[in-house]
């Protein structure tokens, strides 16, 4: 099997998975508990939180909570906010967020908060100008701007963001959803973003286990509980800390730092796959010319759709997504790639190619050798295309070849 869908989960780390076992049977005490062996427990909980920070560039090792999952940090953090702060009404975020934070958006604003929603140009860059002008001194309560997009890999500026906003009103609370970028990029909360308050990512996305994540919360940020009913994570989210899971995670963040020296590796192998793509006929790579995420690419195969394309590449042994994951059910064109303004002809049909620092040069050239016959099968089906003439049947929809 070739396995490129890294963004939407990672193989687990034979070395995280040895780092969680004696957890499990050996080391289960609840950190709570005032007995003897309990504080084994405990140390591990406070170890893995300075290995954590410590990947985060925070400021303080207390500044880390751990959650189960990106989405509770997303809403912690956002709905948090609007506890601790009830007079400001006003958020802050762009049309191309993870539904994580999308949906809470729509639900904040059903109970009367107004949200704008920045748009992002056709490379998937986010209107600074827009941004700018939709800042509320006074009223604006948190901006929620994610680092990198899962779809795209585009990169967004959160240094810049978060200073702009800071400037206009240091009372404006500023959080970033930073699963994708955590593990690909470096992250730095004590200088380069020492304007964020939040941030939040998930272990799975960084080969830790599915059911533990993050939440970054800078001292003095006004939040709020979101999960009441301990003592635990100081206080600040109830219910007993899942131990074996935050090791993991942490020895997943110990091995991150270290891969990012493989960046230009995955970058080389990015650059071949997109390289070989743009080969075939009417295909684009969505985001190409901004500032992305070596590991990922968003191909657009005018005139086919998607689900034929990832069928077919089952078929092969090889593993691709049409989006993120959490929208996989849905038969409706992706909100990132309709912001992007992409084409009627090729929202259907973009695949999505996430690598890892596990992904090698013969996966990537399976994937070339194999996608133009697919390609070709594919568009033999379409109504849109002129079989004879190997073209597309309406020359209005003609797209510039690359």
């Amino acid at each position: 099997m070739i396995y490129l869908d890294n963004n939407a989960t990672t193989r687990v780390y034979e070395d995280v998975v040895n780092a969680m076992t004696p957890y499990f049977s050996d080391i289960y005490y609840n950190p709570s508990s005032m007995y003897e062996e309990a504080k084994l427990s405990a140390a591990a909980l406070e170890t893995s939180r300075e290995k954590v920070a410590h990947f985060l560039g925070a400021p303080k090792a207390s500044e880390i909570l751990f959650t189960s999952c990106a989405t509770e940090s997303n809403s912690t953090a956002i709905r948090g906010a609007t506890l601790a702060n009830p007079s400001r009404r006003h958020i802050i975020t762009t049309t191309v967020e993870h539904p994580a934070v999308l949906a809470l958006c729509e639900e904040l604003e059903r109970e009367g908060y107004e949200i704008d929603r920045i748009g992002v140009d056709d490379k998937g860059k986010i209107d600074m100008k827009a941004f700018v002008k939709a800042l509320r001194p006074g009223n604006t309560l948190i901006v929620s701007i994610m680092a990198a997009n899962n779809e795209t890999g585009v990169i967004f500026p959160i240094d810049r963001l978060s200073a702009i906003t800071k400037a206009t009103d240091p009372h404006i609370l500023f959080h970033t959803d930073a699963t994708q970028a955590a593990g690909k990029m470096p992250i730095d909360l004590t200088d380069q973003w020492k304007h964020v308050d939040f941030l939040s990512f998930s272990g799975h996305k960084l080969h830790a286990p599915k059911g533990v994540g993050v939440l970054f919360m800078r001292t003095g940020a006004a939040c709020r509980p979101f999960l009441y009913g301990g003592h635990q994570e100081r206080g600040r989210r109830g219910g007993t800390e899942n131990i074996p899971y935050i090791v993991g995670l942490a020895k997943a963040c110990e091995i991150a730092e270290d891969n990012l020296k493989d960046t230009d590796k995955i970058t080389q192998l990015r650059d071949r796959l997109e390289a070989g793509l743009l080969k075939i006929p009417y295909v684009v790579i969505n985001g190409l010319g901004a500032n992305r995420l070596p590991n990922t690419t968003n191909a657009a195969f005018h005139y086919i759709e998607g689900e034929g394309i990832l069928y077919q590449l089952d078929l092969h042994g090889i593993c691709a997504s049409s989006g993120s994951a959490c929208t996989s059910g849905s038969l409706d064109p992706s909100h990132v790639l309709r912001a992007m303004h992409v084409p009627f002809t090729a929202v259907h049909g973009s695949i999505r190619f996430s690598l890892s620092s596990e992904t090698t040069q013969d996966d990537i050239d399976k994937v070339v050798a194999v996608m133009p016959e697919i390609v070709a099968n594919l568009r033999k089906l379409s109504p849109y295309w002129d079989n004879e003439k190997q073209a597309p049947r309406d020359m209005d929809l003609i797209v510039e070849k690359n």
